[in-house]
């Protein structure tokens, strides 16, 4: 059988109707995408280099691609998947806003992106420089004292901050069991938590969506080692009585932990430490703009008050009195949470990101993000009113629970019929509180025109749920891949594309 044409283009677009061969399906025995360099060096069989025990007995099944079908392969993959650049992505709670390309440029610059991380200090003092007015930056926006910029992404802030709250109250001669969480937290959270060594003990939401400070009062005793919060939470609503709550936590000698994934609502007009926070862990891809990475890389710096410095990890970059830059380990550090100093070139984006904002280009930020989200929750009350209807902060949880009790078409059913309409879902069935939740974080970055046609397809969506329920059902009908069975995905994993045999490269 002859092999499949590598040329053909009519599987790309992102709503293609053609499927994509595999990688093996275009192989021919012979291709090669690869062109090696003449070294000079002469060659070693490798029977002489490896031991006989290390080495298969046969060779292994690898595709055999010319590299303009290889190219073309991968482009066409890459056409088929949403991204932030294609169009608007309103994942609630995880701010998928755009990222400038602007700071890509300058992270890429061979004086940035060049430097390998064990260059002695001496010869990289333009790059502690940098990590060090990153730090600087990032306490004025948070309102904390010091900075670790090593955790790779937000939930290894989170576990760094719990290992800095254990830490602290081990200095202080007590071992603390409990971490508090409101039942609206993000699901990483109760996971830190549980990593970090301790009990989870959950504290519910009142009437309004706020932690019950009641409920918070009840639980704290001198075994609560602090509580994990968000503010503004994950409901989209600011924790209005948030001095009430870090007065209880700190009256029985407890911390304050700040979740910064909804820190894009407040940037630049509130800070956490002013509310009474003690560590606060920042998401550089959401808040500031830098890639997500997909799985990594990321960046989630933690800041502490000045009482919990001392046992920042280590090593950090210092300036020392001959305005010289050097790396200096904490005095009581809990060691190193990164084999290096962190994803430095998210770190060197994030600081671009500042640097051209500014304090009022920050706020700006928030304010912009606050109206898009109040935007659609006025907009879109009569078909998805606000789980909450009062005014939200950057993200509005919207509820199809009156759609699916009219129609049976469920927010799973919105958000895959929204793909047809040609956006990204949104996050559904979270938080857990809300019946058929949808969270709608639209960010700063999106403009009316972008808000006013998400409104419009939402709402055509509801319409059509009354006269045709099947097609929000059967829903996505025209996207490359149909819907999936997802209950039977998670009950019945199969690593590979089917239960045969693996495929053969084709001659």
């Amino acid at each position: 059988m002859s092999a499949a044409p590598g040329g053909r283009a009519s599987s790309a677009p992102l709503l293609g109707r053609d499927a994509e061969p595999t990688v093996f399906e275009l192989s021919v025995t012979g291709r090669s995408a690869a062109q090696l360099r003449t070294t000079g060096v002469p060659a070693t069989l490798l029977e002489r280099l490896v031991s006989a025990s290390y080495l298969r007995r046969e060779p292994v099944a690898l595709p055999e691609v010319s590299e303009r079908d290889l190219v073309g392969h991968f482009t066409r993959l890459s056409h088929r998947q949403f991204s932030v650049d294609l169009g608007m992505y309103p994942l609630g709670s995880c701010t998928m806003k755009y990222n400038p390309k602007a700071f890509d440029e300058i992270a890429a610059m061979p004086g940035i992106a060049d430097v390998h991380p064990a260059t002695p200090a001496p010869l990289t003092q333009g790059w502690l420089a940098l990590l060090c007015e990153i730090e600087r930056e990032l306490c004025a926006v948070t309102g904390m004292h010091a900075a670790t910029l090593q955790p790779a992404a937000g939930a290894a802030g989170e576990l760094t901050g719990l290992l800095l709250m254990r830490a602290f109250h081990a200095a202080n001669g007590e071992t603390r069991t409990k971490v508090l969480i409101p039942d609206s937290a993000h699901g990483t959270n109760p996971a830190s938590v549980t990593l970090g060594g301790y009990e989870v003990v959950t504290i519910p939401s009142d009437a309004r969506g706020l932690v019950d400070v009641d409920a918070l009062r009840a639980a704290l005793d001198r075994d609560v080692a602090g509580i994990m919060l968000t503010n503004p939470n994950t409901l989209g609503l600011f924790e209005e009585e948030i001095d009430r709550i870090a007065a209880a936590v700190h009256e029985v000698g407890g911390l304050l932990y700040y979740d910064g994934a909804n820190l894009n609502a407040i940037l630049g007009v509130v800070r956490p430490g002013d509310m009474g926070f003690d560590i606060v862990h920042l998401n550089l891809h959401k808040t500031f703009a830098t890639p997500h990475g997909g799985g990594g890389p990321g960046a989630g710096p933690v800041a502490v008050s000045e009482r919990l410095a001392e046992f920042l990890p280590g090593p950090a970059p210092c300036r020392t009195a001959d305005n010289q830059f050097e790396w200096r380990m904490p005095p009581r550090s809990i060691g190193r949470v990164h084999s290096w100093h962190g994803n430095a070139l998210v770190l060197a984006r994030a600081h671009a990101y500042l640097r051209v904002h500014g304090r009022d280009g920050l706020a700006r930020v928030a304010e912009r993000a606050v109206l898009n989200a109040n935007w659609l929750r006025v907009r879109l009350h009569d078909s998805y009113p606000a789980a909450f209807d009062r005014p939200c902060m950057h993200e509005v949880v919207l509820t199809a629970a009156e759609l699916k009790r009219t129609t049976g078409v469920r927010a799973l059913d919105v958000a895959k019929r929204l793909l047809e309409e040609g956006f990204h879902a949104p996050t559904v069935y979270f938080p857990l509180v809300v019946d058929e939740a949808l969270m709608v974080e639209p960010t700063e970055t999106e403009s009316p025109q972008t808000l006013a046609a998400l409104a419009d397809a939402l709402e055509r969506i509801a319409r059509g749920a009354t006269d045709d329920p099947d097609a929000a059902h059967e829903a996505p009908r025209s996207t490359p891949v149909r819907r999936l069975d997802e209950a039977r995905a998670a009950r019945h994993l199969v690593a590979t594309e089917d239960d045969r045999d693996p495929v053969e490269p084709r001659g």
